[in-house]
């Protein structure tokens, strides 16, 4: 039996908000939701998300404070931001701060999701010494 991992989305676009939660649900996910950056803090501290999903531009805080704050944490989790913003420079500076993935708005839902998935259904590690090499019976 697994456990649900939860999903935190913090994006000011209610309907863009709306719209990853239906499939995130739909994916067995369990659903946060924050309208900025201070909502955002609040939630990671007190709700835990296994993931969150960070739009770069909001109102009264948007996601590079939220990004700065959570850089050097131990506990902090992976964090994907999302953006309609074309610059390359905001790209570099996202990784440098520690995303694991930065997606241009409008994106292709599958994208997204198979971010979401690699980060928290990662692949089960090999076993070692399976099938590598031929038993010694002589």
């Amino acid at each position: 039996m697994s456990v649900t991992k939860t999903v935190l989305i913090v994006d000011d676009d209610h309907e863009l908000v709306d719209g990853l939660r239906l499939v995130l649900e739909r994916q067995g996910y369990r659903v946060l939701r924050a309208s900025d950056g201070h909502q955002a803090k609040a939630a990671i501290y007190n709700q835990r998300p296994d993931l969150v999903i960070l739009d770069m531009m909001m109102p009264r805080m948007g996601g590079y404070p939220v990004l700065e704050h959570f850089r050097d944490k131990p506990d902090a989790p992976p964090i994907i931001m999302i953006t309609a913003n074309e610059g390359s420079r905001h790209k570099a500076y996202a990784e440098y701060l520690g995303v694991v993935d930065y997606i241009r708005k409008p994106f292709a839902m599958e994208r997204l999701l198979e971010t979401v998935h690699k980060v928290l259904r990662p692949e089960p590690p090999a076993e070692e010494g399976a099938c590598d090499k031929p038993t010694d019976k002589e």
